[in-house]
């Protein structure tokens, strides 16, 4: 404002002094000149001084007059670009105090404010999603959808932003079929987008949907949503849950066909290994592995491999106890090795070495499970006594593990 007003000041005083140059250097000649002008039958004469002084100042006259024109043509755009400026200042004012509300836990108030100046704010997209949290956090899911519904509205490169935060604030709500209905959307349009990818990651485990985070596996891997450490241990999760949810079918075909399709990395890992020697043998099909099992007891010395190995349906139990009993040159007083030969032994139709094995493992370790088989075997032999005397002190062993089971939860 400033400058303009020195502008249209500057302006007649330079147009006053060229005005006084000009007069000053006509009026030295002693015949300056006349000028006529005609008009119809009208005439003007005057001298060429007072005309060229009365055209500089009339150009300078109309100069002024057509900027000041021009000043008010434009005069009512100018106002309209200041008001819409003020009105995105109050936006981003209203966009930081929501902000500000929401860090808070003013749930309410927040979402009041980024509502109401969301209409007139350069970033609408980020009112709208703010408010859509504000909504949630206090438990009005329907605005929580109507605000999310006004962002999926504003378009163009928005769309994730808007679809990520859904997926989001579903997920928190434990809504779990809309966040995979939105992340499998995203992940069509953009199957790299490390985002989406951990959100399906988290969704399909609250779910419990392990097939889908194995197909998911490779793309976590190759976008590094997880780091190397992290995506093994997810892997060695998700196959051992599998195996698991495959035992549960009792579908020999099927867990071999899953068992092909794990990594031989994790194959190796004796934990898995074991769950897919279970889940054969839940489906009655533990002959099949028998060798597997074996390679493995002799690869990795482990005891639940053993127990495993002393539940397998063989088609040759005596074949089973050869095997079982090489290992007892190596391993001659582990009561789990004990125990499983005294179980093949009773298989093998051989009591009084079953009846041998089992009593040996009792006096290093006594087990529920060693009680349990040596009871069977005197009741079978018709001597209820002893049979009555391994139940019970299998009872008491058992009652008292319970017991401390109890006791180290309570502790």
């Amino acid at each position: 404002m400033k400058k303009n007003i020195i502008y249209f000041l500057g302006l007649p005083i330079i147009a006053l002094i060229a005005a006084y140059f000009v007069h000053d250097a006509l009026t030295k000649y002693d015949n300056p000149g006349y000028v006529l002008m005609g008009i119809g039958h009208w005439a003007l004469e005057t001298t060429v001084v007072f005309f060229v002084v009365a055209q500089i100042i009339g150009f300078f006259i109309l100069y002024v007059l057509f900027r000041l024109l021009g000043l008010l043509l434009r005069l009512p755009s100018k106002m309209m670009t200041s008001r819409e400026t003020k009105k995105a200042d109050r936006s981003q004012n209203a966009l930081i105090s929501g902000l500000v509300d929401s860090a808070a836990g003013n749930w309410e108030q927040a979402e009041k404010v980024l509502i109401r100046h969301a209409s007139n704010s350069g970033a609408p997209l980020l009112h709208y999603l703010t408010a859509a949290r504000a909504a949630q956090s206090r438990g009005a899911i329907d605005k929580r959808d109507e605000y999310l519904k006004k962002a999926a509205d504003q378009g163009g490169e928005g769309d994730l932003a808007v679809g990520l935060t859904q997926a989001e604030l579903h997920l928190s709500e434990n809504q779990f079929e809309d966040a995979v209905k939105t992340l499998t959307k995203l992940n069509s349009i953009d199957p790299t987008q490390a985002s989406v990818l951990k959100l399906l990651h988290q969704t399909y485990q609250n779910i419990g949907d392990w097939e889908a985070i194995r197909k998911l596996i490779p793309s976590l891997h190759k976008n590094k949503v997880l780091m190397e450490v992290e995506v093994k241990l997810l892997e060695t999760e998700t196959y051992s849950r599998l195996l698991k949810q495959s035992a549960e079918k009792a579908d020999a075909s099927e867990t071999r066909q899953l068992w092909e399709t794990i990594p031989p990395h994790i194959q190796k890992i004796t934990e898995i290994r074991t769950i897919y020697f279970a889940a054969m043998i839940a489906a009655e099909a533990g002959a099949e592995i028998q060798e597997e099992v074996v390679a493995a007891i002799s690869e990795n010395w482990n005891e639940t491999l053993l127990v495993v190995f002393g539940n397998i349906q063989s088609k040759n139990y005596v074949n089973q106890l050869l095997t079982a009993e090489k290992w007892i040159a190596s391993h001659p007083e582990n009561p789990v090795l004990l125990r499983m030969l005294g179980k093949i032994s009773l298989k093998c139709d051989q009591p009084e070495k079953a009846e041998d094995y089992l009593s040996k493992s009792l006096t290093l370790e006594p087990t529920v499970a060693a009680y349990q088989l040596l009871g069977d075997l005197f009741y079978d032999k018709n001597d209820k006594d002893k049979a009555s005397e391994c139940y019970k002190y299998g009872l008491e062993l058992a009652s008292s593990e319970i017991v401390q089971n109890v006791e180290n939860i309570a502790g």
